[in-house]
């Protein structure tokens, strides 16, 4: 079965991808917000929330164990940067979060490209050592929640005698995503669901295949995942007529900036992401439609995930199909504005794939994990 998660908007949220201008409008990033987030998404049946890591958001491990005790069921996908603290404390943190919220835990492990981000962290490694730090991150990480403490002396960690209270149960999954060939090797060897952005099918297929076989020679089996916005109606018509009014939205200014930032970017999956595009017409979003229904507007002006499923509720649980048929497992969609776009698709697209069997029956209140605090 699919997983189809949600995202939590910890950076805010809007109407527009890019709000500017005297009409721009904006949701401040405040716990009742999230928590109307959450519980629409929790309600619609989304699998988890991904909350994202970063200092244009807030603090993922706070925000969404504040959120805990507001939910029931709903799992929340932690972002964080593997370089900015010890994985014997990250398997702490993760192994007390795990059993205070009833299992409810993913954990998604972000290398982190580019170095202005990273600096204001005080982490000045290069490419190549940082993805060499995360496997070793990792290796620690595994090695706190085993049956013996763990005494590991390598090149950028040294510990001694590292665990934690009780091993958590069940092991948070590890997400990791990365594009570049040293991402791939640590997906391969060390993580349980390996990430990608929504690139069109013929880029993504063989990604999978090549990271599949990696894992496999080591015997190990992954699941993979893919990361979409959506825009979504009952009608073909009204999705794009959606998508008109955010590519609408986009100032040439704020493209322009985006794009300058992106011709300078480490990251090979944000060189990706950049190079799907052609030439735009800014009346016309069909003119960034990349493959049927995926539309590379959102990357005009936002960093990571640029691309949108854009269509009726059937096209996009066909799109959902297509990718689930090339070994995609888990699905993480978000739309503008994040509360509004969840009833979209929630009330939309996760019916029909679970008429078609690709997504399990909506949980009644009796399969639902129940939170500690309730």
């Amino acid at each position: 079965m699919l997983s189809i998660h949600w995202f939590l908007p910890t950076g805010g949220d809007s109407r527009e991808v890019a709000p500017a201008g005297p009409d721009a409008h904006r949701r401040a990033p405040s716990l009742p917000y999230m928590a109307q987030v959450a519980l629409a998404a929790e309600a619609l049946g989304f699998d988890g929330l991904l909350t994202p890591c970063g200092t244009a958001c807030e603090d993922a491990w706070v925000t969404t164990a504040m959120l805990v005790p507001l939910t029931t069921r709903i799992r929340f996908l932690v972002a964080f940067r593997p370089g900015l603290l010890s994985p014997t404390l990250a398997a702490q943190m993760a192994s007390t979060y795990q059993r205070l919220s009833g299992g409810r835990l993913l954990l998604n492990v972000v290398t982190g490209a580019e170095p202005a981000e990273l600096a204001r962290f005080g982490d000045w490694a290069d490419k190549e050592t940082r993805y060499e730090r995360t496997a070793e991150f990792l290796e620690v990480l595994h090695g706190a929640w085993g049956d013996q403490p763990l005494d590991h002396d390598g090149t950028h960690y040294r510990v001694a005698g590292a665990t934690t209270r009780a091993v958590p149960e069940p092991r948070p999954p590890i997400y990791f995503g990365g594009a570049s060939a040293a991402a791939e090797d640590v997906a391969a060897r060390l993580v349980d669901v390996y990430l990608t952005w929504g690139e069109p099918p013929a880029m993504v297929a063989e990604r999978v295949e090549r990271v599949r076989a990696q894992a496999a020679a080591l015997g190990r089996t992954l699941r993979f995942g893919i990361r979409f916005h959506v825009i979504t109606r009952p009608t073909a018509e009204q999705a794009w007529a959606a998508a008109a009014d955010l590519l609408a939205g986009m100032e040439p200014a704020a493209i322009a900036a985006a794009q300058a930032d992106f011709a300078q970017t480490q990251s090979e999956g944000q060189r990706r992401m950049a190079a799907l595009r052609g030439d735009v017409d800014p009346t016309d979003p069909r003119s960034l439609e990349i493959h049927p229904n995926l539309w590379a507007g959102v990357g005009l002006v936002r960093g990571g995930a640029g691309t949108a499923l854009v269509g009726s509720f059937d096209e996009v649980a066909d799109r959902i199909a297509e990718y689930a048929a090339l070994g995609f497992d888990d699905f993480i969609l978000s739309g503008y504005p994040h509360l509004e776009e969840a009833y979209w698709c929630g009330e939309g697209v996760l019916p029909r794939l679970r008429a078609r069997g690709l997504v399990a029956p909506a949980a009644t209140s009796g399969d639902e994990p129940v939170s500690t605090f309730r």
